[in-house]
């Protein structure tokens, strides 16, 4: 067979795909997708999943599902609804630009973007909330607030506090501080705190937590170290043993994206001078979309609005 194929010059997975092709006719493209169009102007409320099934039963079609539903995306249409999305104008008025997007690894100096989250847990019988603040670049944790207070934002202020206090001092570029569009993150009075020092806001978009990697990708870690490593669930002091693991994780806790060194020496490394900036992040181009999609659209080019 491998020398029948070399002969053909075809490959043997061709082959096979071929062999298994259905030996129906090819479709009538043309006409399913008037077809598609006739069904979905007759029966607008349902999507192409209940198209598929009745054209299927009423034309004999034979064409997969997904064959329906890119003819939908070919014919730019949808099942529609009479409950109409409505905008969320204080969310608008207070949501901030996002900085960032997928250009977190051209981040070159400390202190230069810094991301924070909350996230809950249960110790025995008592829950509690933890918000961390990070530096991204050398993935120190800058500040922290704990309480077993349900959604008591003094935690979000306290470790607020925190990380002022290291950025004192700075000059030069502003702080981009990047957070989610939690309720605190964007409420005003936390934003007074914060707004005459040398820091720009930015936020994630609405529903999409790849927009801030480095703060998913570290609380994940933490959380598995601080219950496997530390024994968080069992401790008798949460906020001490918290404490201790935060010392821990900053001097003595070697990291895989810092090389396997720490995070507080690598900062001392950069303060020194034996880690230098590249102006990688000044140079920063911002786009949304996703760089596994314009890596499968074939290098789209980059927007021209340099930031």
């Amino acid at each position: 067979m491998v020398t029948l194929c070399e002969l053909a010059g075809v490959s043997r997975s061709g082959y096979y795909k071929w062999r298994g092709r259905s030996k129906e006719p090819p479709h009538d493209r043309k006409a399913i997708l008037d077809l598609v169009l006739q069904t979905h102007k007759a029966h607008p409320s349902h999507g192409y999943r209940w198209i598929h099934a009745y054209l299927s039963t009423h034309n004999g079609i034979t064409v997969s599902a997904d064959y329906i539903r890119r003819a939908f995306l070919y014919l730019n249409i949808e099942s529609k609804t009479k409950h109409k999305a409505r905008a969320n104008k204080r969310a608008a008025r207070e949501a901030y630009p996002n900085l960032i997007f997928s250009t977190w690894e051209t981040v070159d100096k400390p202190r230069q973007v810094i991301v924070s989250d909350m996230f809950a847990f249960w110790t025995r019988m008592s829950f509690w909330e933890l918000t961390l603040y990070f530096d991204v670049f050398t993935k120190q944790i800058l500040g922290r607030g704990i309480t077993r207070r349900r959604g008591w934002p003094g935690i979000y202020y306290d470790g607020l506090d925190q990380t002022i206090k290291k950025l004192d001092g700075l000059d030069g570029e502003p702080v981009v501080f990047h957070t989610d569009r939690g309720s605190v993150y964007t409420s005003k009075a936390y934003n007074e705190i914060i707004k005459d020092r040398n820091i720009v806001r930015s936020c994630s978009r609405a529903g999409k937590p790849t927009d801030n990697p480095v703060n998913e990708s570290l609380n994940g870690w933490i959380k598995e170290e601080l219950f496997l490593d530390f024994r968080l669930y069992d401790a008798d002091d949460v906020v001490a043993t918290i404490d201790a693991y935060i010392n821990f994780y900053n001097a003595e806790r070697p990291s895989y994206s810092l090389g396997y060194d720490t995070p507080d020496n690598y900062f001392r490394r950069f303060a020194s001078g034996e880690i230098g900036p590249k102006d990688t992040f000044r140079q920063r181009v911002l786009d949304e979309t996703p760089k596994y999609v314009r890596k499968k659209l074939g290098g789209t080019p980059e927007p021209e609005n340099e930031i």
